[in-house]
């Protein structure tokens, strides 16, 4: 693996195992939300309000392995949108303009029906 140290931000093996750890949480969550849309921080304040997803979520940070700021770059940027791309339970609704993350870009998301 390389040295996280010396510039390798990207890191695709384990972006793959953080999203195949997260993912079952993420759908669980999904499974159990209201509403119609949601942005990605709208979503992660909800799974840090849970006891389980926010410890989830504490050890996909853990997991990363570099300090906070760039753990939830990783998580925010790219672990939680890949979990919500690829599920058939959401869709991309377009980017969150005007919605405060300072670790990624956040999206909107349609939650699709029937779920």
């Amino acid at each position: 693996m390389a040295d996280r140290g010396h510039g390798d931000l990207i890191q695709p093996d384990l972006v793959d195992q953080l999203i195949d750890f997260l993912a079952p949480t993420v759908i669980d969550l999904l499974d159990r939300i209201d509403g119609e849309e949601f942005t990605t921080v709208q979503f992660i304040e909800l799974m840090q309000s849970e006891p389980g997803s926010a410890a989830a979520y504490q050890e996909a940070l853990r997991r990363w392995g570099e300090d906070e700021h760039r753990a939830k770059m990783v998580i925010h940027g790219q672990v939680i949108p890949g979990i919500l791309r690829r599920t058939p339970l959401v869709e991309w609704a377009g980017y969150a303009h005007g919605e405060h993350d300072p670790y990624a870009v956040p999206a909107w998301w349609t939650l699709k029906s029937p779920r």
